[in-house]
């Protein structure tokens, strides 16, 4: 077998464009949009044939002067219970890591939880698999609802429920339209976004962030911004990606105003039909908790996409493989207290500004 690092993208994202497991995070374009760590992509070849291929960001950790590596919604696997495969992998990502001084690599694969083959495999190749957490403590979410588009466009609407179906048509009653945004259109999305933030209470990236993404991601046909307009007013508006036969609702924002006129429910069909139009046959609405309790304050979220007909859909979540034993404990202590710290101060900014 052969590790490549770096070698043909072409060849590289083909690869992952036609995997099952394939995911837009694990594009090259992806790792460009994050363009604050430093990064790289292998490809495994076994008779001149892909078995296995990644994208991995590499990042200097604070203060223990040591290394992060991750590899977002991957390593991509031909076949997961390739055992041989996977081991060739840990042993040439070790190498990589010693060059990198890394302390550990970290994989969040776009696999389900009921595929516990790849959960053996991953055990036994030395990854340590990480608590099993429900809401979204993770760096990217365990739990996502996932829409069936393979039906035509009337058959995916009559799975939605009654009262979504009424919204959707109500919206489009009311006068709401939805277009295509362009990327002027992100400094009112990044405004929305922030009004969404402080009302959900979540971190808001920043308008640069949104136009790295709009510029490395737009080109190639990845993303698109949506916005929902109303008597010449945005009140919403989303971010899809699109790669290979998947679609991903990767961000969304509403405004506090006029929200009696359902925005948010034309502008999900709206994108719903992009992707059926598109040949996909995947719908990812992403992010949603793993605790389906009313009184969660996440409950909302996840009855917006099951009103879409979102199944409820568990991934095997985070693993990491660990170089320096250590050090990896004492930063698996810090990180947690570090991020909550970081959000509050954040957050309780945004407020005092409003």
């Amino acid at each position: 077998m052969e590790f490549i690092l770096n070698g043909d993208p072409r060849e590289y994202t083909d690869f992952i464009r036609n995997q099952e497991k394939g995911h837009f995070m694990q594009t090259i374009e992806w790792s460009k949009v994050k363009d604050d760590w430093d990064n790289l992509y292998f490809v495994i070849k076994n008779n001149g044939a892909i078995k296995a291929a990644g994208s991995i960001l590499i990042r200097e950790l604070p203060v223990v002067g040591r290394n992060f590596m991750y590899c977002p919604r991957g390593p991509v696997f031909a076949d997961y219970n390739d055992r041989e495969v996977l081991r060739f992998f840990v042993e040439n990502i070790k190498q990589v890591a010693r060059q990198h001084k890394a302390l550990m690599l970290k994989i969040d694969p776009y696999v389900k939880a009921t595929e516990k083959h790849a959960v053996d495999a991953l055990l036994g190749a030395g990854f340590v698999q990480k608590p099993q957490t429900l809401n979204f403590e993770g760096i990217q979410p365990r739990f996502v609802a996932h829409l069936d588009i393979t039906g035509d466009l009337d058959e995916i609407m009559m799975g939605f429920h009654q009262k979504t179906r009424y919204n959707i048509r109500l919206a489009q009653r009311k006068g709401v339209t939805v277009r295509v945004g362009e990327r002027s259109d992100l400094q009112r999305f990044h405004e929305i976004m922030e009004e969404t933030g402080l009302r959900d209470n979540f971190v808001v990236r920043s308008l640069a962030y949104f136009e790295k993404m709009y510029d490395h991601l737009v080109p190639p046909g990845y993303m698109r911004l949506y916005v929902a307009e109303h008597e010449g007013d945005i009140l919403s508006g989303a971010i899809n990606m699109m790669f290979g036969k998947k679609c991903w609702y990767v961000y969304g924002a509403s405004s506090n105003t006029r929200r009696n006129v359902m925005p948010n429910y034309l502008l999900q069909w709206e994108m719903i039909k992009w992707a059926k139009e598109s040949g996909c046959t995947l719908y990812d609405f992403r992010g949603i908790s793993g605790d389906l309790d009313p009184s969660n304050p996440l409950y909302g979220l996840y009855r917006f996409k099951k009103g879409f007909n979102g199944v409820f859909t568990e991934l095997i979540g985070e693993f990491d493989l660990v170089f320096d034993p250590l050090m990896y404990k004492l930063w698996d202590i810090g990180l947690p207290l570090a991020k909550n710290i970081r959000s509050k101060i954040i957050m309780a900014g945004k407020k005092l500004r409003k």
